[in-house]
C-alpha cells in the first residue's frame, strides 16, 4: 500500500506545491459543499495518512493510529525489483507484455517520484492494452491532488467508455469520497449461478521475511495484472439475497494447466454487512476454506511435498449500489472498494537472481496460514493491498453488463466448470494436481 503513501508527506507537499483545485477542474467541490458523510470519510482518511507520516499530526491513543503492519513494515523493506528508474520508463512503454508494461508503471509510482502522474498519464492514452489503461488511472488515483485530477481530466471524453467511466470514477473519489458513473443502462443474464460478477482489479504490496530474525524484509510492489498472474484474477460473486452476509470470490490462473484450462480457485466469505445507508453497505468479511500447501512455493508443484491446510483471508471495505439496475426487486452493485490482507509463501530460492519477467509467472507463489504446525513455520510473506470492482460492457453493445462473466463456482465456493449451478465434486472448492476435473 506503499504508493497510495507517495506525494502526501509534508515534506513532499513541501518540496512540490501540490498546485490549485481551481486549476484542476473547472468545477471544483468545495469541502463545505459536501455531504456530511462525505466530510467525515475524507477527514478520517486525511488524518489516517497524516498519522503514517508523522505522529505528531494526529492528538490521542497511538494504539488507534500507528498500529498498522503494513506501513511499519513498508518503512524498513528492501526492493525486491532491482531495475533502474531508466529500466523501469523504458519497459512501462516498450515491453511486449502488457502485464509487466504494467508492473514498470507501478513500481516507478510506488518510488514516489515527481514525473509519475504523468508517466501513468501518458501510458493510459498509448498504451494498446485497456487494462493498462484503466490501471494506469488508478495508480493516479492512488497518488492523488489538483495534478492527478487533472490528468484524469483528460480522459472523461476517451472513445472507450471505460476509460471513460473510470476517470470519472477516479475523480469523483479524489473530491468527495464517493464515486460516480454515466448513464449507461444495465443488463441482467437469467439463469446463471450469480447475480452479478464483478471483475475485480487488485493491487498489493508483498512483505517477505528475508531471515529468522524478523529484522530483514523485502517488499514486491504487485500491479493487478502481476497478481492476476501469480494468484489469479479474481471477480467478486454476490448474489442479492445474501450478499449481506456472503459471498464467493472466483478466481482462475491461466497458464498453469499444461491443457489450457483455467486453474479455478473459489474462496467463500461471510462476514457483518453494514446497511444503515440504504445506497451502500460497509463489509468485513473473512474466508477459511481448506486448501492443498505445496512446500515448493509454487501451485501444482507437489515435488518438495504437500500439506492439506485451512487458508483464511480477510477483506473489508464498501460497496455502492446503482439504483437503475435491478435485481430481483433491488439494486444490484456497481463498484465496490476495499483493502484485503492475509498470508503467503514464497521460496526465495525460486526466485533469488531471476528476472521480474521469471518472478512472475502463474502460481509462482501461495497463500498461506500461521496456524498449522507444518505450514506455519513456512510462511514468509505478509499481503496487505486495496482492490475495486466496478460493472463494464464486456461485449461492446452499449449496456453494462451485470453477470455475464464465466467463473467456476456454485453459490458455496466448489469448483463447477460447466457452469450449472452443481457442484462437479462436492466439497472441492480448488482444482489442484489430485483432482482430475471434466
Amino acid at each position: 500500500m506503499a504508493i497510495d503513501l507517495c506525494n502526501k508527506s509534508p515534506g513532499a507537499l513541501a518540496e512540490r506545491h501540490p498546485g490549485s483545485w481551481d486549476a484542476a477542474v473547472p468545477d471544483p467541490k468545495a469541502l463545505e459543499d459536501l455531504a456530511t458523510e462525505q466530510k467525515d470519510a475524507l477527514n478520517f482518511a486525511y488524518r489516517t495518512t497524516l498519522s503514517n507520516v508523522d505522529p505528531r499530526f494526529v492528538a490521542g491513543d497511538p494504539a488507534a493510529w500507528a498500529s498498522d503492519f503494513g506501513y511499519a513494515l513498508d518503512r524498513v523493506a528492501i526492493r525486491l525489483d532491482n531495475r533502474s528508474n531508466e529500466q523501469l520508463r523504458e519497459q512501462a512503454f516498450q515491453h511486449p507484455d502488457p502485464a509487466m508494461r504494467e508492473q514498470a508503471l507501478f513500481e516507478y509510482a510506488d518510488r514516489d517520484h515527481e514525473d509519475a502522474v504523468a508517466l501513468l498519464a501518458e501510458a493510459a492514452r498509448t498504451d494498446r492494452d485497456r487494462q493498462v489503461r484503466w490501471d494506469a488511472l488508478w495508480a493516479i488515483e492512488k497518488l492523488g491532488g489538483p495534478t492527478a485530477i487533472a490528468a484524469l481530466g483528460e480522459f472523461l471524453t476517451d472513445d472507450d467508455p471505460e476509460i471513460a467511466e473510470w476517470a470519472k470514477l477516479f475523480i469523483s473519489e479524489l473530491q468527495t469520497g464517493d464515486p460516480a458513473f454515466d448513464g449507461r443502462a444495465g443488463l441482467y443474464t437469467p439463469d446463471r449461478t450469480f447475480d452479478e460478477t464483478i471483475f475485480l482489479l487488485i493491487h498489493c504490496d508483498l512483505y517477505v521475511r528475508l531471515d529468522p530474525s524478523n529484522t530483514h524484509w523485502g517488499k514486491i510492489s504487485l500491479a493487478p495484472q502481476g497478481l492476476a498472474r501469480i494468484y489469479g484474477q479474481a471477480h467478486a460473486c454476490p448474489n442479492v439475497a445474501t450478499r449481506e452476509k456472503q459471498l464467493v470470490i472466483a478466481k482462475t490462473i491461466d497458464g498453469l494447466h499444461q491443457d489450457g484450462s483455467p486453474h479455478c480457485d473459489n474462496y467463500l466469505f461471510r462476514g457483518f454487512t453494514d446497511r444503515t445507508r440504504r445506497d451502500r453497505g460497509n463489509f468485513f468479511f473473512e474466508s477459511l476454506v481448506p486448501r492443498t500447501f505445496f512446500k515448493s512455493g509454487q501451485a501444482d508443484d507437489p515435488s518438495q511435498g504437500v500439506r492439506q491446510a485451512n487458508i483464511g483471508f480477510a477483506r473489508y471495505g464498501t460497496w455502492h449500489l446503482e439504483p437503475r439496475f435491478q435485481v430481483r426487486q433491488e439494486a444490484a452493485i456497481r463498484y465496490v472498494r476495499g483493502r484485503f490482507q492475509g498470508w503467503g509463501y514464497v521460496d526465495l530460492s525460486r526466485i533469488a537472481g531471476k528476472s521480474l519477467e521469471e518472478v512472475l509467472v502463474p502460481g509462482n507463489g501461495v497463500l498461506s496460514t500461521l496456524h498449522d504446525p507444518e505450514v506455519g513455520p513456512m510462511t514468509n510473506a505478509f499481503i496487505l493491498g486495496t482492490f475495486k470492482g466496478k460493472l463494464n460492457d464486456w461485449d461492446g453493445d452499449g449496456a453494462i453488463d451485470l453477470n455475464s462473466r464465466d467463473v467456476y463456482s456454485t453459490v458455496d465456493g466448489e469448483i463447477d466448470m460447466d457452469q450449472d449451478g452443481v457442484a462437479d465434486r462436492p466439497g472441492l472448492t480448488c482444482c489442484d494436481h489430485t483432482a482430475l476435473m471434466p
